[in-house]
């Protein structure tokens, strides 16, 4: 990493499930070592209100934040960017590390299916830190 802190980028179409979860606990489990964004390609008008249910259950709370569109600084500015099926919407720049994420999309699924993909953004977390936020 070329500056102390890191900075991660989580993308996904809407921004109201998948790459909301994901930001939400890399901020509740890495703290200030890691500096979160998240953005959609095409985001919704308001956070999925299952997502943010289960989240709440972990004692996190999104249900404030607010779907962001996905813009060119942020892939610029982060150190690592995450995708989760958004496909080519995201522009390449060389230096960065990108990972996709293959995740089941939580819009319109149950809470227990919700619960299994919240589970499953939280272990690729905690993966992640230890690799890039010891």
């Amino acid at each position: 990493m070329t500056k102390s802190t890191p900075t991660v980028l989580f993308v996904c179409v809407h921004n109201a499930g998948r790459s909301q979860m994901a930001a939400g606990y890399l901020r509740h489990l890495a703290g200030d070592r890691v500096e979160v964004l998240s953005s959609g390609s095409e985001p919704k008008d308001q956070i999925n209100p299952v997502a943010a249910e289960v989240m709440l259950e972990e004692g996190i709370d999104i249900r404030d934040n607010e779907p962001k569109i996905l813009t060119d600084d942020q892939v610029q500015a982060s150190d690592v960017v995450i995708t989760m099926g958004c496909g080519d919407a995201c522009k390449f720049y060389p230096g960065k590390r990108y990972e996709d994420w293959e995740l089941e999309d939580p819009a319109g699924k149950d809470v227990d299916t919700v619960r299994r993909i919240r589970d499953d953004i939280k272990g690729r977390i905690e993966r992640l830190i230890a690799e890039i936020a010891p």
